[in-house]
């Protein structure tokens, strides 16, 4: 989604600690295509005072560097690894870049490492304020108690089952929120088509259907066995007169 194109922009631009005053993007729906911007990317950019230039369809030697970048990692990082997660593959990516970067490259002559710091010294500094990225909506909760986020299901807490809730999902965790107060938390899941539940909601499921479908039935304990009503009688100071009413 667009909100998690800009979640994933704003690690790696905080990280770096400094803002480019261009930020290249292919032609493409997630951040808009023809001039124009999707939903939330003019803010982004407004809030970091960049500019988001997007290059022409089907013509990658606008963006030379970013390809020649790519490639590289194709030919050099990838081949003979295996990745368990999203945060796997980072994480090597992370410890490989700092190895990678102390090489001389040809092209520029130089390392890479050492021309960091001009490079940070030219862009802009970070805003004082994190812009808004991610993924956020509104909806009235279903009878089945699951949200969906792109394209995979999460359960809520059944309780919240007709209201509206509020979710928030970044790269790592999805949040659902009832009048501020938390109803469902999952970790992202960044498969498709997949359902992820929480086995507590399916057991409060389960007694919430069991009170709708017995409306009558009494209140047992966890014996099994019926209260004595004497005992709130007792509870209560209530005292009952016993003696017979003769008609």
């Amino acid at each position: 989604t667009t909100g998690d194109l800009l979640a994933g922009m704003w690690v790696l631009i905080s990280g770096l600690g400094a803002v480019p005053r261009r930020l290249i993007w292919d032609n493409e729906s997630g951040i808009g295509r023809r001039n124009s911007y999707a939903a939330g990317v003019s803010a982004f950019a407004g809030v970091l005072a960049t500019r988001i230039v997007q290059v022409k369809a089907y013509d990658p030697e606008s963006k030379g560097i970013v390809e020649r970048a790519n490639g590289y990692l194709e030919t050099s990082f990838l081949p003979g690894r295996s990745f368990s997660s999203p945060e796997d593959f980072n994480t090597q990516l992370t410890a490989w870049l700092e190895l990678a970067n102390t090489r001389v490259v040809r092209r520029i002559g130089a390392r890479p490492i050492d021309l960091v710091a001009a490079d940070r010294a030219a862009m802009l500094a970070l805003p004082p304020v994190e812009p808004i990225t991610g993924f956020r909506a509104r909806v009235r909760l279903p009878r089945d108690y699951y949200v969906r986020v792109a394209s995979n299901d999460y359960s809520v807490h059944p309780q919240a089952i007709g209201r509206f809730v509020d979710i928030t999902a970044d790269l790592t965790t999805v949040r659902i929120s009832l009048d501020g107060r938390t109803v469902g938390a999952h970790a992202r899941c960044w498969g498709t088509g997949q359902t992820l539940t929480d086995p507590a909601h399916v057991q409060e499921a389960r007694v919430l259907r069991e009170a709708f479908q017995n409306p009558h039935r009494p209140a047992q304990e966890p014996d099994g066995t019926l209260r004595d009503l004497g005992d709130y009688d007792r509870a209560f100071g209530v005292v009952l007169d016993a003696t017979p009413v003769l008609s």
